[in-house]
């Protein structure tokens, strides 16, 4: 089905299937596909977010499991915590699954890595969509699942027009500067692959 996203700067992108079939106004976009359905998001369309520490949050962390905050917290766990736990294949999985969700959930839609070690991880990565990019060593800075939040300057994935990957973010901010002050956490809204994979309660 052929969907339109609009934000409230009256920008939209036109998304069929895996793709965006064309960028532009609003009006412009809604008047050539008056079947189409429309999605009007508050905020900004962007791009979305690349995190750089894709080894660090996804394979070196553990994001424990809503059932487990009573005894482990909220919060990724690393280091001799991390050490701690023993973790196998299938926990490892599991975790790399909550944390690259909680990555859509700041408007990632790509994460740069070396090589992930852990077949679970892998295919955790791999499943959900996001793109991988590469790096090589260690980024600096702090990892946190909000990019504006670890130090560095924050990237966007390439610009989205006719003819590029469905994935992009929303962030209920009026402008580019707001959301460098607000962070991630503004997100409302991220599409991968053409997929609303997150949306703010």
């Amino acid at each position: 089905m052929l969907t339109l996203h609009a934000d409230a700067r009256g920008r939209a992108l036109a998304v069929e299937g895996a793709w965006i079939v064309a960028a532009g106004p609003l009006d412009e976009l809604a008047a050539a596909r008056p079947g189409a359905r429309l999605r009007r998001w508050p905020g900004i369309l962007t791009p979305g977010l690349v995190n750089p520490y894709g080894n660090e949050l996804l394979e070196e962390a553990y994001h424990p499991d809503p059932r487990e905050a009573g005894e482990l917290g909220t919060e990724p766990l690393t280091g001799e915590a991390l050490a701690a736990l023993a973790l196998d294949e299938t926990r490892r999985g599991a975790s790399a699954r909550r944390g690259v969700q909680r990555m859509l959930a700041h408007g990632t839609v790509a994460v740069a890595c070396e090589e992930l070690r852990s077949r679970a991880v892998r295919d955790a990565v791999h499943r959900s969509g996001i793109a991988v990019v590469g790096r090589t060593g260690r980024p600096g800075g702090t990892p946190s699942l909000d990019p504006y939040a670890c130090g560095l300057p924050v990237t966007f994935a390439p610009p989205r027009e006719r003819g590029s990957a469905a994935r992009f973010a929303v962030f209920d901010v009026p402008d580019e500067a707001a959301l460098a002050a607000r962070g991630a956490a503004a997100c409302v809204a991220t599409v991968v692959e053409g997929r609303l994979v997150y949306r703010r309660r």
